[in-house]
């Protein structure tokens, strides 16, 4: 190529003005040699080696090549080399691929060198090459797998033996080394010093003209193949252009070690050409004035080169990271040393300075791999000989994705150098390459002319844009490219988070610290931290922490600093560290300690994000810190940090004062020296301002805690970041967003506005208002970036992708591309790997057989009898079955030597693998998809996880017959290893393949045939034209049956590319072909069988004669059901093309066939079964014998239904030849047989079931007695289908001991009773309902009258025993006349008969309508109206009888005209008519809707009520018009409620809804049961347990009334418990549960597997939880909903433990409500609006073991205490005049387990009182140093809440918000007594004014919330307020305006009103969401859940004037005031 030409001027050129540094040595060649492992290849003048085989496929540009050959003539090639004169004297390109390290005309001939070579993995050599290519390529992730060296020693050069009288001396010696690994390639070309001496050789046919050409050395790709015939010159590259540029070869290089070469060859994914190495250039350093390169050359150039061994960046070891000092104080640019020469200070070390470290000198270019060591002091010139320091030009840094940067284009820095801690004694000395820089782009001169920057070696996003986040775009610039975050994300582009959403930070936390002299180890203890990013606040816990030094670290607040300096709030005009640094960095910190001067070192190292986008950090410490006494508190003022920004570095320097108090030393002051800098990567590229920049965090609060008992280390700071003095004087100037007391969801971004507005906007993955925010599911919204073959994992804001089973992840990061399985080598040494996409074969070489895992050699039979295992595997490999079937994909198994079965089995077509028992059993749970690591056999099985959905539709399909023949045609879903559907699915017999939805579900046009090409599963559906009605035909047809079998014999349109009917149509299975007009529609008289000539199609119809009756017949036959199955074994007559029935008539699916008459009619006796010879139609019948009782029985048989329909299950008798019963007669579809005697009568005890051998039918019975009428009618009904599933519904008739008919009859499902006869015939008027008492069967009968007869006569059951629904039965009275009102159950319909059962006219209601009165008579009938006539011409009733459903039957009013307004029955739609009855036009409305008043025109309508939108909601009638039966419609008043009762209309079940619709519990009725007064209250019954909680709460119908499969229903037993064992009624899967109803692990088995004994033990893994109810259900809906649930859609939400969180909502909308612990609704709590209801959690969380002592530590030194209730604390934060003192809070009394809500305190006993939700009980305690907690109350609580204390009567009163009652009792709990227990929904917050004896309360009920007071026992009580209040929860008294405040979380106001409701006033009108409020001195202190803390607000001001955020963030609820003596006007 060009630039190859130009490298020899380039290197004359330089080799003029550089000094070289000493080349490499041979010994610094790759080991070599026969002791290395190395093949010699044999002497001669043109030698090429046998192939040499690599173990995983070689990358060469971007060619596969899989072997290798080395010849003599310098070069390594990927194909076998033709003869030398064809390439050794030519140049570049060559025809085939070529490595060249030196191509020229060698010869060995003669012992003169040798040449060798090998193939290696040795460690030591991979490593050296992986240290090469870091140096040369410092961005690439490169680790390589193998190498292929080639080492020519000593060859010399082909001479002629006519030229020179001996040979010469001259020798070569030189190597070249491929290094690879699954996607790259590298050569390194190594000339050692001395080893060149020849550069170039003579042509052989030269002609004895003196010419010598110089060696070739480069790369050439050979000829490439396009249009299949056609070749062309592929790239090619060269290093030399003349002998010059040979003979520099060992003298420069382009890895910083002269004689080293190193070159990226190749490319999985995307490679042009080679690029050579960049990180050192040329080893030489230019004279001042030296020359510089020519600015056209196109050769590679290297800048100059000076080595820093530390200064490459390996993210996979961030040992080698740039390593910088700690910079202390503020940088400023400093003159060089005095004496010194300022030019000579840019020098870098000459020659003889040491550039890698001495440990290792044999080693070029080694890495150091310690940190370095640093010292506190600068020190510069006079220690340069002793110690090397970075000079204050920057060493060749290296940034983003760019080359590196030249020596002379840094700017000047100064450098300071400090120890963190001194280097152990006996550890070598460190290379101290790397340090602190900074760049002023005004020192850089970036156009010098010395060196000039080219691209041919520049990175690019195209080849390198998979270093970026998935969440951020790659630009291009001069210099390289650069990551950004796409907006809604901030990072630093390779490492990318969404704006606004709070982040986790998980690591481990290590290192030695020294405690006073007590060393003590850390071993990887967990470290965790939660920042919520919108206000600043990071708290961090490390876990296990040993006692001495937990309280020893913490005063080390600096650990948990870097998480706020990473995500601080962001004031204007600043960056939080993550948008610099990313999540790849070093931190390194050194704390002094003083005054006694310990230190300690932190190194903090980000790892990236993990795959929950979870920042990782492991953290080290190591060093000395002071001892603290233990219980000691350690306090810290908020203070400032100002930090320093270079390039890749931030530094500060700062001092901080702590204080300890300890009960021994008292209050104590001490400080520490913080010195830190932080390391990472960014990127120069585009330009940006690079000038010094100085921000300031500010740490305004700072909390630690070290908790003894559960061993946990706690920081909490909050942190802004801003420039230097940006903050305002005054805070009520700070915007609520740099403030960070704003009320944005956690999950929410502030963003400022003027002043002191602001918006909250959800943070990127959420959706919400900005203060209620909810995660998206990207992955089941449709919304993932994932591609074809991955999996969509969702996270929190985000997701991630995961490639399918043998996939992986391509250069992109993004892409899954095809894992080659077969680089691993799965198959037998004599088999051949095949990949294909997503999996591999393997298949036997020639000369063997087996399955490709196992073969053997066909030779050689064992003489011994052949094995089980034996004769399966030689039946199947012998390729002929014993039926002769040829066995295609067939399992062929594998035996051992033994010829036992070998423990895994291989299926070699699928390259499935799994576990077989002794006798070739496959061991559930071990089959393994190809690609995957098989089970290890020998281990026992352990339990499975249950099958996902692709998994039992795939286990599902019956792949081998029951004989073991494989089962061809059958479709078999591909699952990945997850167990989800493939995105493409093909089908392996026909061939078509198509793209699927993660449901399994085909998607539309995707569907390709067998050779097409492919559509790309991972494109997005594009918007596809609508369905044609050919096509819509097509797509309805089923051609596979659910349980996964081809549907034979299904026609299937064929279509056009514009989606029209083909003119031709074919059946595929039957042959017949017709012509079709456009709609598809076949033309009369052009259907041709199969082999007939077809008719042309194109030629006009001709006048079509009238069809005859075969051809009516033939066309009336429906062969595809309404859903599209075809129906089988359905009979279609055969017509000649006369239409006259063909004298021979066949069956297509039995394969009968007959002769019938002109009629069609069938010849007696001509009928043949399949394969019999066939009766000559053309001979006159004979004279026809009488037929005989067989066959009469036979051809009664009914085997196709009037609609042409087969009739599917009926037994048809078989007769022989004489028309007699066969002695064996079966039933042709459940396969059973039996003996009948000569009447067809069956012989009892001969039935078989199917699969058994038959009874011998010519043995003669046992005597027994015959079987009764009864019996044989009991024994007929078939009570399970042919499928094996039980028939439901069946009427089974009951006999007694002699098989007679038991006079009372009753139908098991339906209940219904009645008489029979001794003939088993209904007695008429017996018949009675479910529930009521049976008739007296003994009684004596009348005869039937007309009516019952005609009653009796209605078949409500079919033939096969099922019930008929919608049949019309007469009701008769008691004397059995017809009743004068008759109504049909289905339709609703109702009219008058006569005594005969005729209607009479005129009489007929709708359903709903008012009806006629039948005891009028009838007037005299006028003529029929052309409504009426219209009306009954409707047919309403088929031809047997049946109803038809779904007819439209017009309404006529009495005069017979139309009805204005029109309805349609079944559909439930309603139109305006005009006397035409003619619609008119936009009057029509759908079911439910508010029809149109048809007299007046259109008013605007009312919105439609809840009930009313339930009730449109349902879809009554199918997409074609079909009613949709079994749809539960709710029924609404004229206001459009719920009416009290609901029946269902399908099941008849009743219940009583209240006014939300929602089911009462117990009112449900079966149909026939005496219904619910659903006006009465609900009666008390027993508490439901929590098992029957559970079984009821169990959704089994949908929103839209569709009932929900796949539930998992509880199982109960009588008393209410968990039964032991519960099972999933839809899959089968059992489990044992314990007394709570959770699962036990280990105890789950799969259907068809022996279940659990439940009652033995089970050993459980104690990290394992069972998956709880909520979580169950949550999946269940996701799976209804199809894996895409719709935003408005219900799932429930479980917190992290498996329990329901106290809040549900629907979806992402703000219809909220509050749940108890079992999910179930807490009446009232509905919420509408954007505020969520306030619900109180009723679990508490798991504690942590141990768990301390509940003793009471009160604060110390304080008058006034704030006493609130946070969970399973109470904590005390004192009071400092009205601000509260956060420096002395302290944690008063620990409750693990409990959730304390109310509280409050008796200020005379000095005791505080609280409510405890979780354990039900009211406790109190002395504030007592040491006090316990004492039970008050703990039977008849449900759910306490608010508490007050009267101290003047000494009473408490609380509410109890689940039964609704406010109580009072003594405060000893004595003298309970119940208040209150009406008008109470949501009763919380409860005050005692104790001076006026008057008690207040609050209830939010959301309809209609209120707040109320009365006396304090229980008299006069009366509404205070309930106007303009939402969700009044905190409540207190305002002493000195004797007022009643509340705050409310719904209006977020703050208001005050006088007791008598008057003087009503707004304190504050923005709060968050407030819980509970106390008043002190003209302040409120109210907690807040939006901030989790205490908030407090002036009644003066109306402003927030204070804070108190806790240390652990989780919701406050209660608060009070504890006082050392009682304050007037409050106690």
């Amino acid at each position: 190529m060009e630039g190859g030409k130009m490298l020899a001027a380039c290197l004359l050129c330089w080799s003029c003005t550089v000094r070289v540094v000493t080349a490499i040595q041979r010994a610094d060649m790759f080991p070599y040699g026969t002791l290395s492992g190395d093949l010699i290849l044999a002497e001669g003048d043109d030698e090429t080696s046998r192939v040499l085989p690599l173990p995983k496929p070689l990358y060469f540009y971007n060619s596969l090549f899989t072997q290798l050959y080395v010849a003599t003539n310098g070069i390594i090639s990927a194909m076998d080399l033709p003869m030398e004169k064809q390439y050794v004297d030519d140049g570049f390109p060559t025809d085939f691929p070529v490595v060249a390290p030196f191509l020229a005309d060698i010869d060995t001939s003669g012992g003169r060198g040798h040449i060798y070579y090998r193939v290696t993995e040795t460690p030591s050599v991979l490593n050296r090459v992986a240290q090469e290519v870091h140096r040369g390529f410092p961005d690439a992730k490169f680790t390589p797998t193998h190498a292929v060296v080639a080492t020519w020693e000593n060859v010399a050069a082909y001479e002629e033996q006519t030229r020179t009288p001996g040979p010469s001396n001259k020798v070569n010696t030189f190597q070249a080394v491929i290094g690879y690994d699954e996607t790259d390639s590298y050569v390194l070309f190594l000339y050692p010093k001395g080893g060149l001496n020849f550069f170039g050789t003579r042509p052989k046919e030269s002609y004895n003209v003196e010419i010598e050409l110089p060696a070739r050395v480069g790369f050439s790709r050979g000829e490439i193949t396009y249009l299949i015939i056609s070749r062309t010159e592929g790239p090619h590259y060269s290093v030399t252009s003349d002998e010059q540029s040979v003979k520099n070869l060992y003298q420069v290089g382009n890895t910083g070690i002269p004689g080293i070469w190193l070159f990226h060859t190749g490319n999985r994914y995307s490679f042009n050409n080679i690029i050579p190495a960049s990180s050192g250039g040329l080893i030489a350093t230019l004279h001042s004035g030296g020359h510089g390169l020519p600015l056209d050359t196109t050769t590679p150039e290297y800048a100059e080169f000076e080595e820093y061994p530390d200064n490459t960046f390996d993210p996979d070891n961030q040992e080698e990271e740039d390593d910088y000092p700690l910079t202390g104080g503020d940088p400023e640019f400093q003159p060089a040393p005095s004496g010194g020469d300022h030019s000579e200070s840019l020098k870098p070390a000459g020659p003889d300075a040491p550039s890698s470290p001495p440990e290792d000198p044999g080693r070029p270019g080694s890495y150091a791999s310690e940190d370095v060591p640093l010292t506190s002091e600068p020190r510069y010139g006079s220690e340069a000989a002793e110690r090397q320091y970075a000079p204050r030009n920057l060493p060749e840094a290296v940034a983003e994705g760019g080359a590196q940067q030249t020596q002379e284009q840094q700017p000047q820095v100064p450098l300071e150098v400090v120890d963190v801690y001194p280097p152990h004694r006996n550890e070598p000395r460190l290379s101290p390459g790397g340090h602190v820089v900074s760049v002023d782009e005004e020192d850089v001169d970036f156009d010098t002319g010395v060196i000039q920057y080219t691209t041919e070696n520049k990175e690019t996003c195209a080849r390198f844009q998979q270093q970026c986040s998935q969440n951020a775009f790659c630009s291009d610039y001069t210099t390289g490219f650069c990551c950004h975050c796409r907006p809604g994300f901030y990072g630093n582009g390779r490492h990318c988070l969404p704006e606004g959403a709070p982040q986790r930070v998980s690591g481990k936390l290590s290192g030695t610290v020294i405690v006073g002299s007590t060393p003590v180890q850390l071993d990887n203890i967990d470290l965790h931290a939660y920042i919520v990013v919108g206000d600043g606040r990071a708290y961090t816990a490390i876990s296990e922490v040993p006692e001495p030094v937990g309280w020893a670290l913490m005063p080390v607040v600096p650990i948990g600093e870097l998480f706020g300096w990473l995500f601080a709030l962001e004031l204007p005009n600043s960056q939080a560290g993550f948008k610099i640094a990313g999540a790849d960095f070093t931190r390194r910190a050194e704390v002094i300690f003083y005054p006694g001067n310990q230190r300690l070192s932190i190194i903090q190292t980000g790892r990236g994000l993990d795959d929950h986008n979870h920042l990782t950090v492991d953290t080290v410490v190591r060093g000395n810190v002071p001892f603290l006494p233990p219980g000691a508190e350690v306090t810290m003022d908020p203070f400032k940090e100002t930090y320093q920004y270079y390039p890749s570095v931030a530094t500060s320097n700062s001092v901080r004062e702590f204080s300890v108090l300890s009960a021994d030393q008292g209050s104590e002051s001490f400080s520490f020296q913080l010195k830190q800098n932080i390391t990472y990567r960014d990127c120069r590229h585009d330009n940006r301002a690079t000038a010094l920049e100085t921000l300031q965090i500010t740490m305004e609060r700072v909390f630690v805690m070290y908790v003894k008992e559960e061993r946990i280390l706690r920081y909490a700071i909050t942190n802004k970041i801003g420039p230097l003095g940006a903050e305002p004087t005054e805070p009520e100037q700070v915007n609520p967003c740099y403030a960070g007391n704003h009320d944005c969801d956690t999950t929410a971004q502030c963003i400022p506005l003027e002043g002191q507005a602001f918006q909250c906007q959800c943070a990127t993955g959420y959706r919400g208002d900005g203060r209620n925010c909810y995660d998206i599911d990207e992955c089941a919204e449709g919304l993932s970036s994932c591609g074809a073959h991955a999996q969509c994992m969702n996270l929190p804001g985000s997701h991630r992708c995961q490639c399918h089973s043998g996939y992986e992840f391509g250069y992109d990061g993004r892409t899954c591309v095809d894992m080659d399985e077969c680089s691993s080598s799965p198959c037998h040494v004599h088999a051949r790997c095949i990949n294909v996409l997503g999996s591999f074969q393997c298949q036997c070489q020639p000369g063997f057989y087996g399955d490709g895992f196992y073969c053997s050699q066909q030779e050689g039979q064992t003489v011994r009898p052949k094995s089980q295992c034996e004769q399966h595997r030689d039946s199947l490999q012998s390729g002929v079955e014993l039926r002769g079937w040829q066995s295609l994909g067939a399992f062929i198994p594998q035996c051992d030597s033994d010829g036992r079965y070998r423990p895994l089995q291989c299926h070699g077509s699928t390259g499935h693998c799994w576990c077989v028992d002794s006798r070739g059993q496959e061991r559930a749970g071990t089959r393994t998809l190809p690609g995957t690591a098989p089970k290890d056999c020998d281990r026992p099985d352990e339990p499975e996880r249950p099958k996902t959905h692709c998994e039992q539709h795939r286990d599902s399909v019956q792949t081998t017959s029951p004989e073991g023949y494989p089962v061809l045609g059958a479709y078999v879903p591909q699952c990945d290893a997850n167990g989800q559907y493939t995105p493409r699915q093909c089908h392996g017999s026909s061939g078509h393949c198509w793209c699927v939805d993660n449901r399994g579900q085909e998607r539309a046009g995707t569907r390709t045939p067998p050779g097409a090409a492919r559509k790309d599963c991972d494109k997005p559906d594009e918007p596809e034209r609508p369905k044609t009605h050919c096509e819509q035909h097509r797509d309805s047809v089923q051609t596979t049956s659910p349980e996964g079998y081809p549907v034979l014999g299904a026609y299937v349109p064929q279509c056009d590319a514009n989606g029209q009917y083909t003119p031709r149509q074919c059946h595929g299975s039957s042959g017949h072909c017709w012509c079709v007009d456009n709609r598809g529609q076949e033309r009369a008289g052009t259907r041709t069988p199969p082999g007939a000539a077809r008719k042309d199609c194109d030629k006009p119809d001709e006048p079509e004669r009238p069809k005859t009756h075969c051809e009516q017949h033939r066309d009336s036959v429906q062969t595809t059901s309404p859903e599209g199955y075809p129906v089988l074994g359905a009979y279609v007559p055969q017509c000649d093309a006369n239409g006259q029935y063909t004298p021979r008539q066949c069956h297509g699916s039995t394969g009968h066939c007959w002769c019938v008459d002109n009629r069609g009619q069938e010849r007696a006796g001509t009928r043949t079964p399949p394969g019999a010879a066939r009766e000559d139609c053309d001979k006159p019948d004979e004279p026809e014998r009488p037929k005989t009782h067989c066959e009469q029985h036979r051809d009664s048989v009914q085997t196709t239904s009037p609609e042409g329909y087969p009739v599917l299950g009926a037994y048809v008798p078989q007769c022989d030849a004489n028309g007699q019963y066969r002695p064996l007669q079966c039933h042709g579809s459940t396969g059973h047989c039996w003996c009948v005697d000569s009447r067809g009568q069956e012989r009892s005890g001969t039935r078989t079931p199917p699969g058994t051998p038959p009874t011998d039918c010519d043995r003669p019975d046992e005597l027994e007695r015959p079987k009764t009428h009864c019996e044989q009618h009991r024994d007929s009904v078939g009570t399970t289908s042919p499928e094996g599933y039980p028939v439901l519904g069946a009427y089974v008739p009951q006999c007694d001991a002699n098989g007679q008919y038991t006079p009372l009859q009753c139908h098991g499902s339906t209940g219904y009773c009645w008489c029979v006869d001794g003939r088993g015939q209904e007695k008429a008027g017996t018949r009675t309902s479910p529930g009521a008492p049976p008739t007296d069967c003994d009684k004596p009968e009348r005869p039937k009258t007309h009516c019952e007869q005609h009653r009796d006569s209605v078949q409500t059951t079919s033939p096969e025993g099922y019930p008929v629904l919608g049949a019309y039965v007469p009701q008769c009275d008691a004397n059995g006349q017809y009743t004068p009102r008759q109504c049909h159950g289905s339709t609703g319909h109702c009219w008058c008969v006569d005594n005969r059962g005729q209607e009479r006219a005129g009489t007929r209601t709708p359903p709903g309508a008012a009806r006629k009165d039948c005891d009028k008579p009838d007037e005299p009938e006028r003529p029929k109206t052309h409504c009426e006539q219209h009306r009954d011409s409707v047919q309403t009733t088929s031809p047997e009888g049946y109803p038809v459903l779904g007819a439209y039957v017009p309404q006529c009013d009495a005069n017979g005209q139309y009805t204005p307004r029109q309805c349609h029955g079944s559909s439930g739609h309603c139109w305006c008519v005009d006397n035409r009855g003619q619609e008119r036009a936009g009057t029509r409305t759908p079911p439910g809707a508010a029809r149109k008043d048809c007299d007046k025109p259109d008013e605007p309508e009312r919105p439609k009520t809840h009930c009313e939108q339930h009730r449109d909601s349902v879809q009554t009638t199918s997409p074609e018009g079909y009613p949709v039966l079994g749809a539960y419609v709710p029924q609404c008043d004229s206001n459009g409620q719920y009416t009290p009762r609901q029946c269902h209309g399908s099941s008849g079940h009743c219940w009583c809804v209240d006014n939300r619709g929602q089911e009462r519990a117990g009112t449900r009725t079966p149909p026939g049961a005496a219904r619910k007064d659903c006006d009465k209250p609900d009666e008390p019954e027993r508490p439901k347990t929590h098992c029957e909680q559970h079984r009821d709460s169990v959704q089994t119908t949908s929103p839209e009334g569709y009932p929900v499969l796949g539930a998992y229903v509880p199982q109960c037993d009588a008393n209410g418990q968990y039964t032991p064992r519960q099972c999933h009624g839809s899959t089968g899967h059992c489990w044992c549960v314990d007394s709570r109803g959770q699962e036990r692990a280990g105890t789950r088995t799969p259907p068809g597997t022996p279940s659990v004994d439940c009652d033995k033990p089970v050993p459980v893994a104690p990290t394992q939880r069972p998956e709880s109810v909520c979580e169950r259900w949550r999946a269940s809906l996701i799976e209804h909903y199809g894996g895409k649930p719709e935003p408005q859609q219900y799932l429930p939400q479980c917190e992290p433990d498996g329990q329901f969180s106290p809040v549900q909502c629907y979806g992402e909308t703000t219809y909220c409500w509050c749940v108890d612990q079992d999910g179930r609704e807490v009446p009232g709590t509905r919420s509408h609006d954007v505020v969520k209801p306030a619900c109180l959690p009723s679990v508490a969380p798991p504690t942590t073991r141990p768990l301390p002592r509940p003793d009471v530590t009160p604060p110390t030194n304080t008058d006034i205490t704030l006493l609130y209730a946070q969970g399973q604390k109470i904590g005390a934060l004192p009071l400092n005049g009205t601000r509260l003192d956060a420096a002395h809070s302290k944690t008063l009394l620990t409750l693990h387990g409990s959730i304390v809500v109310g509280i409050a305190y008796d200020c005379k006993e000095n005791q505080v009182y609280w409510t405890d939700l979780s354990a039900r009980t009211i406790n109190r305690a002395s504030m007592a140093p040491g006090a316990e907690p004492e039970i008050l109350i703990n039977t008849n609580l449900v759910s306490p809440e608010g508490l007050a204390v009267d101290v003047k009567r000494r009473l408490m009163f609380w509410v109890d918000s689940n039964p609704d009652v406010i109580e009072s009792a003594n405060l000893d709990g004595s003298g309970r007594q119940t208040l209150f227990d009406t008008d109470l929904v949501n009763p919380r917050a409860i005050i005692v004014v104790s001076s006026i004896g008057t008690l207040y309360w609050t209830d939010w009920n959301r309809e209609a919330p209120k707040i109320e007071s009365s006396s304090v026992d229980g008299r006069n009580r009366r509404v205070v307020v309930s106007d303009g209040i939402g969700l009044p929860n905190a409540l207190t008294y305002d002493s000195s305006s004797g007022q009643i405040c509340w705050a409310d979380a719904g209006t977020k106001r703050l208001e005050c009103i006088s007791p008598d409701s008057s003087g009503r006033r707004v304190i504050h009108p923005s709060l968050n969401y407030p819980f509970s409020m106390v008043y002190y001195r003209n302040h409120f202190y109210y907690t807040d859940w939006r901030r989790d803390g205490v908030i407090a607000v002036s009644k003066d001001s109306s402003q927030f004037t204070d804070e108190y955020l806790p240390d652990q963030r989780s919701h406050l609820y209660g608060i009070a005031i504890a006082t050392t003596h009682c304050l007037s006007g409050i106690h």
